[in-house]
């Protein structure tokens, strides 16, 4: 696959409780709350795949993850993907950055171009 994502400005409505439901997993409620706010507000800024991936510890998904391939098929059909959300973790305390919202469009981006700037909204953790 030559073609290359493209991206919306911003997330899409149904992103910001996904992202809510995987954070109460990892914070308390009024922390999942007021990450979720932050993400609302934060202003779009771009990251490389690579970088995001290695920041997160998360590992690659593959390329016939059911989701990554749904993300593929959307960029080859010329549909527009939703930025990734994300909450910076805290290197002192060997936090790693949080992907909140878009582990599987990250992956399927990095398949396409490990280089390619992810658009992005990433806030503070509750340790920052």
């Amino acid at each position: 696959m030559t073609k290359k994502e493209h991206w919306k400005v911003d997330p899409d409505a149904h992103d910001f409780p996904a992202a809510s439901e995987y954070l109460s997993l990892l914070l308390s409620p009024t922390e999942t709350a007021a990450a979720v706010r932050k993400l609302k507000a934060a202003t779009l800024t771009h990251r490389k795949a690579h970088d995001l991936l290695r920041a997160s510890r998360l590992s690659l998904l593959p390329g016939d993850d059911p989701e990554v391939v749904r993300d593929l098929k959307k960029v080859r059909k010329g549909e527009l993907l939703s930025p990734v959300l994300l909450v910076r973790g805290h290197l002192p305390k060997d936090v790693p950055l949080t992907v909140a919202d878009g582990y599987h469009r990250i992956s399927a981006s990095y398949h396409l171009d490990e280089d390619a700037e992810i658009p992005c909204r990433i806030v503070d953790g509750p340790l920052a």
